[in-house]
């Protein structure tokens, strides 16, 4: 028993002040960490970075601090360092290798909300799928597609695709082709297609509505109409400008090639 205590009463010799400096570092390091994450919320609250990419700033300084809070606790403890580093190291490496899908696609979400390629709202096409962006989160952006379905991307997958975005700009163009025969006058039709094209709602006056000849097959002309209207209404005006231009083609008798019906006459010798 003398012995016992002997050894305790060494102990708490040997490591009693380090193991109460230590506590004392432990406790005043996180009221300081505190302090330092009020100020640093502050700081970010006066940038012009999206919510999220704040959030995951703050949090990823307040995890920084704490590691180095820990790494000098256990360095007044007596503990060597080199062992501590080749331990978190090692400990980094089997989480990095086990992670290493989410990684990538939490790299992947910092990107999208740091660069900003698309917002929420916005329509999108990337990674082999299309919709409008309805929520970016950290690992996943969610997509509606136009028939009602939701579509979860990796971001990180999304990162290392081409992404169109549609309604990125406020104006879009409308291209459409029609084909004339070719017995038609090319400026009659040139005439009719414009004044459809100028009738149809939606469609803007500048850029002005262009009609021309823009290639000939066989014994077909073919027209392209381009019109510009305001993103938000293209497929309105996309939809209005078909129906527009068919029927005042047919109303003023120009013909469409693949309404007629070839027949060839065989004269009977008999």
């Amino acid at each position: 028993m003398d012995q016992f205590l002997q050894n305790v009463i060494n102990l708490v010799t040997t490591y009693g002040g380090k193991i109460v400096l230590a506590v004392v570092v432990l406790i005043v390091g996180s009221f300081v960490i505190k302090g330092l994450n009020k100020w640093v919320k502050k700081a970010l609250d006066k940038t012009k970075l999206d919510e999220a990419v704040k959030k995951i700033a703050e949090k990823f300084i307040k995890g920084l601090l704490y590691i180095i809070l820990i790494i000098a606790v256990v360095d007044i403890l007596g503990v060597s360092m080199s062992s501590v580093i080749a331990i978190l190291a090692s400990c980094g490496l089997a989480v990095g290798l086990a992670l290493q899908g989410a990684l990538t696609n939490l790299a992947g979400g910092i990107m999208i909300l740091i660069f900003k390629p698309f917002k929420l709202g916005d329509y999108i096409e990337g990674s082999g799928s299309e919709g409008v962006v309805k929520d970016i989160s950290i690992f996943y952006t969610t997509l509606l597609t136009l028939d009602n379905k939701k579509v979860c991307i990796p971001n990180g997958d999304l990162m290392n695709a081409n992404i169109t975005n549609y309604s990125a700009e406020e104006t879009r163009r409308v291209d459409l082709e029609y084909k004339i025969t070719n017995d038609a006058d090319a400026e009659e039709v040139k005439r009719v297609l414009l004044g459809a094209a100028a009738e149809t709602k939606g469609v803007l006056a500048n850029p002005a509505p262009f009609t021309r000849m823009s290639a000939v097959d066989d014994d077909t002309f073919i027209f392209t109409v381009r019109v510009w209207c305001k993103t938000a209404a293209y497929w309105d005006v996309y939809f209005d400008l078909i129906e527009n231009c068919s029927r005042t083609l047919q109303e003023n008798g120009i013909d469409d090639p693949e309404e007629r019906i070839a027949v060839r006459l065989v004269k009977d010798e008999d």
